[in-house]
């Protein structure tokens, strides 16, 4: 038995689990990202955002550390004195733990990541070349997809100016995040809200769809700071040249997100295959990035349950070296390596530099 919410992967789950991390490393590698390698254990913070799920565990010196819970936040940690002036692009992978699973988005209490970091650039040009690099990551996954694109900065800047208590706007942000029009259309009675303001919060659940929405929340009376935040998004959007879809009522962590936040889907599944965003200031200067849930691929793609058989049954060790350099080959331990073959499905066998189809064994 293993414990709940973790997994045990067979052939050939495994083999296309370590593939698929291995595509879309190379993929950030020709795109300039470097990887780096975290520790699984890092010092336990209670500010850190899921500090009150992270496995915890007391060192031999008494201190308190966590289990990884979550790349960007030790990641930004680790590489501030590090950084220089100029632009750095860092790739991650690996393991996460959580003490508690979370429901809603499916994740299991250990999973796994692979995920980017572009550092000190900003603007439509740095977002249209993180959201360029998630289309690219799912083609390398062999997947489908649609991204949608939402801008929780717009959302925060209409409630900042909408004058609502601070209790209430985090009511309101969670409303509009949820599409509630109902809730917040009450929430809002409750309060002296400007009229413009109250205009722009209820139209904002409805803003989702593809270019026309833009449009559309351009003819909404806005603050300054949001006008330019979505003119900035039409910009990353003219640079993009790939259709997205577009959700201005997307208001999650509108408070972290400084910029453009986004998600990948897959037709058929309904949980996002990856997600991330822009995030200046929130822990470090100048950031963006996103991860891929690689149990999600997996089960987007539902892998065959039986394992290929390899091309070739070698006979002896140096066939095996032989071959191996291009082909799946099975060293053969046995004594009918014809019948072995056969019942295998495997087409030739191999013998010294010799190979040769099973049938003619």
């Amino acid at each position: 038995m293993i414990p709940e919410g973790t997994r045990f992967l067979l052939p050939p789950e495994a083999r296309l689990k370590a593939e698929l991390m291995a595509r879309l490393r190379d993929l950030f590698l020709r795109h300039g990202y470097e990887p780096v390698e975290l520790p699984a254990l890092e010092v336990y913070d209670p500010s850190h955002p899921l500090a009150e799920r992270a496995f915890k565990l007391v060192d031999k010196t008494g201190e308190v550390l966590a289990l990884r819970s979550e790349f960007t936040t030790l990641l930004a940690k680790l590489l501030r004195p590090h950084l220089g002036e100029g632009v750095a692009r860092f790739q991650y992978a690996g393991a996460l733990w959580l003490r508690e699973g979370d429901a809603e988005l499916g994740r299991y209490r250990e999973y796994t990541q692979v995920g980017l970091e572009l550092i000190g650039a900003t603007g439509p040009l740095a977002d249209a070349e993180i959201l360029s690099l998630a289309f690219s990551a799912l083609e390398a996954l062999g997947l489908e997809g649609e991204v949608e694109v939402g801008l929780p900065s717009l959302v925060g800047e209409v409630l900042q100016a909408s004058g609502l208590p601070e209790e209430a706007r985090k009511e309101a942000q969670r409303a509009i995040h949820r599409k509630n029009l109902p809730e917040l259309t009450e929430l809002l009675s409750r309060h002296p809200v400007p009229p413009e303001a109250r205009h722009t919060l209820l139209a904002l659940p409805d803003l989702y769809g593809g270019m026309e929405v833009l449009a559309e929340a351009k003819g909404l009376p806005l603050p300054e700071r949001g006008r330019r935040a979505l003119e900035d998004l039409e910009r990353t959007l003219e640079l993009l040249e790939r259709p997205v879809l577009l959700d201005l009522g997307m208001a999650r962590r509108y408070e972290y997100y400084s910029g453009i936040f986004f998600r990948a889907y897959t037709p058929g599944f309904g949980l996002p295959l990856l997600g991330g965003g822009r995030y200046d200031g929130a822990l470090l200067p100048v950031a963006a990035g996103f991860a891929i849930g690689v149990e999600r691929a997996l089960e987007a793609l539902k892998p065959p349950r039986v394992e290929a058989s390899p091309e070739v049954l070698a006979l002896d060790l140096k066939a095996l070296r032989r071959f191996a350099r291009e082909m799946r080959v099975e060293l053969f331990h046995g004594e009918d390596p014809v019948a072995y073959a056969k019942a295998r499905g495997i087409p030739y066998l191999a013998q010294g530099e010799r190979i040769f189809k099973v049938e003619e064994g």
